[in-house]
């Protein structure tokens, strides 16, 4: 009982090692992609599989505006 204890996390892992392995070598891009760094600082992704389309980026949020300041009554 002891070494099945022993041994089941480790086949486990070795098994979903192997299945990370397949997945990544049947994933079907033909380009893959790497990063540039830009000279100003910062990187972009250059290749890959992805289209612009296929992730959606949210629009930054609005500032909010600033109120006016209430003169005092004294």
């Amino acid at each position: 009982m002891t070494r099945l204890r022993t041994t089941a996390p480790l086949l486990v892992a070795a098994g979903l090692a192997a299945l990370a392995v397949v997945t990544v070598r049947t994933a079907g891009c033909n380009e893959p992609a790497h990063y540039e760094f830009l000279p100003g600082g910062g990187s972009v992704l250059i290749g890959g599989c992805i289209e612009p389309g296929d992730v959606i980026v949210p629009p930054a949020p609005v500032p909010p505006v600033p109120e006016a300041p209430v003169p005092s009554r004294s």
